[in-house]
């Protein structure tokens, strides 16, 4: 039976109210609802899946795709198809019924880009059509930024241009979704972002995965083969943890090329900023698996650097969506601070993080540092604790340790050194109202240096 797993639009839809009245007070362009015609980088507000109204911004626009069943009159020329789809692309101000066939690509503005959608004319007031943006060049914008810096050396001047250019490629390359959703396993999966598959896979409205080899497929009928025929039941690489039906695979990034890089294609369409597609060689990778009599399903991982220089020990961290609430985030969080004890070294997560990477591992350092302050606390060692010795306990950087102990007020500057200041009605409430977590459990991970 197949199981259907959709966007939680419960928590975003909260904050898109939070910021709507916000958002809508910018001033506007209104627009005659009868002759509006919505172009690129137009803003409006639309419908949300509830019914609220939300202000975005038109990313990209197409014909809406209909089934032609007519076949007697349907022959064009190369130069009226050209035509057409230039019109259609460009819209045509003389076609007031043009938009009525159109549909647009729109961004929830100051939402993260994983809420972008299709919509149909249907769900736009068009009375708050604000068009002042569909003139203004990014190539000024961005110059008018650049005469503002012209202060800073020509190499840091360089650098900032490079990079701001990597970011126009990058957004405006991935600026729309080319794949809608993925078959994997039992699920049925919305996916969040695009990811570069090859042309001949994308854009496509699903793309059909073996969850056990992460080989796709375009075409249900070639996807029905594979499972068929298809011998693997687990990752390659070898098994590392096992804990109840709980496995973990370490696989090198260079032995096998081709799985990775699969299941980064199959990762960057839930990760925004991700740009490790093929490049896998340098890196190991960390499957996090549930097992049961069909195989080894893959629920997430994550990847580091077989060599950094900053110490990082995670690279790249994701829990597919259907996997998502089952704390399996904090489990593979663990695991990578478990693997820095075994190297005997402190580790920290690439920088920088994502806002959910930031609450994600705030939480975790939070839950261990408190927990290890409560059972000095009573074994009457708070005294010989210092950061440095914390940071050798949990394998966590002493910058990440202040951090966290900075947020929760609990870190001084005493004599040249920061000093914790023990907050023992803190440390009580918190241990009072915290809730199990699933960590890695040290003695079920057999992983040596």
């Amino acid at each position: 039976m197949t199981k259907k797993h959709t966007r939680c639009c419960s928590c975003t839809c909260n904050t898109m109210a939070n910021t709507e009245n916000e958002d809508n007070q910018t001033t506007k362009t209104p627009a005659p609802t009868a002759t509006a015609e919505l172009m690129i980088r137009d803003r409006c507000s639309v419908k949300w899946r509830d019914g609220t109204l939300l202000p975005a911004e038109i990313v990209e626009r197409r014909p809406i795709r209909r089934a032609n069943t007519n076949h007697t009159n349907t022959k064009k020329t190369k130069r009226d198809a050209d035509n057409t789809d230039e019109a259609d692309k460009n819209g045509d101000p003389n076609n007031t019924d043009q938009q009525h066939n159109m549909e647009y690509y729109v961004h929830y503005l100051n939402h993260d880009r994983r809420l972008d959608e299709w919509c149909s004319i249907s769900r736009f007031q068009l009375d708050t059509l604000d068009s002042s943006h569909r003139h203004v060049s990014l190539q000024k914008q961005h110059t008018s930024s650049r005469k503002r810096k012209s202060t800073a050396s020509d190499a840091m001047h360089k650098a900032n241009q490079e990079l701001a250019e990597l970011e126009r490629e990058h957004e405006e390359m991935t600026k729309v979704k080319n794949i809608h959703n993925i078959v994997i396993g039992n699920w049925d999966v919305e996916t969040w972002y695009f990811s570069p598959y090859p042309s001949e896979f994308s854009p496509c409205e699903t793309l059909f995965i073996c969850e056990f080899c992460l080989k796709y497929m375009k075409h249900k009928c070639s996807y029905r083969k594979h499972k068929e025929c298809c011998e693997k039941r687990r990752p390659p690489g070898r098994e590392i943890y096992r804990e109840n039906n709980l496995s973990v695979f370490e696989i090198d990034g260079k032995e096998n090329r081709v799985y990775c890089q699969n299941l980064c294609l199959l990762a960057k369409l839930f990760l925004d900023h991700k740009t490790l597609y093929y490049d896998v060689d340098p890196f190991w990778f960390y499957i996090v698996t549930e097992v049961d009599n069909e195989g080894a399903h893959v629920v997430g991982y994550f990847s580091k650097e077989k060599v950094s220089a900053e110490d990082y020990n995670l690279a790249c961290i994701l829990t597919f969506p259907q996997h998502q609430k089952s704390g399996y985030g904090k489990f593979i969080i663990s695991l990578s601070y478990e693997l820095s004890k075994r190297e005997k070294k402190v580790g920290s997560p690439e920088k920088p993080l994502s806002d959910l990477g930031k609450i994600s591992y705030r939480s975790y350092w939070t839950h261990v540092l408190m927990h290890l302050l409560s059972q000095s606390s009573k074994q009457g060692k708070m005294k010989s604790l210092s950061i440095k010795a914390i940071s050798t306990i949990t394998a966590i950087k002493v910058e990440d340790i202040l951090s966290t102990f900075q947020s929760l007020n609990m870190i001084q500057y005493w004599k040249g050194q920061h000093v914790i200041k023990v907050r023992q009605d803190l440390i009580k409430d918190y241990m009072k109202n915290s809730k199990p977590i699933r960590l890695c459990k040290s003695e079920y991970l057999t992983w040596e240096k």
